[in-house]
């Protein structure tokens, strides 16, 4: 399984602007050497990196030195303000112009652009809920799933719906046959 480096790019700047320089050495001090390879310089966007050694492995030290080994507190953390880094100016408004329909089928396109192979699907939709299923995603480890879930959360309230709530009803990394978030709001 691999992520795409605009996926990832984002965690040192992160770490850094949440916990500082020093955090930041110490996450670079925590992570594999294979990681820090990867994130010793800055990641370029189009490289495709293994998913378990470019963001399994360095979300756990992430837990482990900044959250008290809450992965899913951080990987849900992370995953929010990614929302936040990739749907921001044009996008931003493009996201807000449409309806909370459009952008959660659109989701099921999006997740091919960072991770591969991968697949996700849309198997219920009504006034204010819906499910979606990851039905394809070898090797999935909780940290992408609560990060997927985070962001899926963030992005929706940007597009203006209210009380979002997003729960990981089964899970490929509790070894379910997909991964199902359901999810729920006000309408806007």
């Amino acid at each position: 399984m691999e992520v795409k480096g605009t996926a990832i790019k984002w965690i040192p700047k992160y770490i850094k602007k949440k916990f500082g320089k020093k955090g930041f050495e110490q996450w670079l001090d925590a992570i594999s050497a294979e990681a820090y390879t990867i994130y010793s310089i800055p990641v370029a966007d189009d490289d495709w990196f293994s998913l378990k050694t470019a963001f399994v492995e360095p979300m756990a030290n992430i837990a482990q030195l900044f959250y008290s080994w809450d992965l899913q507190k951080a990987a849900w953390e992370i995953g929010r303000h990614s929302a936040d880094i990739t749907l921001k100016g044009v996008v931003k408004m493009f996201v807000k112009m449409n309806s909370v329909d459009y952008f959660v089928a659109k989701m099921t396109e999006l997740l091919p652009t960072y991770y591969k192979p991968c697949a996700m699907e849309v198997v219920e939709r009504t006034e204010g809920t819906a499910v979606v299923r990851i039905t394809e995603f070898p090797g999935m480890d909780k940290a992408p799933e609560f990060r997927l879930a985070g962001w899926g959360e963030r992005a929706l309230e940007i597009t203006g719906a209210k009380d979002v709530n997003v729960d990981i009803t089964r899970a490929i990394s509790n070894r379910d046959p997909y991964t199902e978030f359901k999810i729920t709001w006000i309408p806007k």
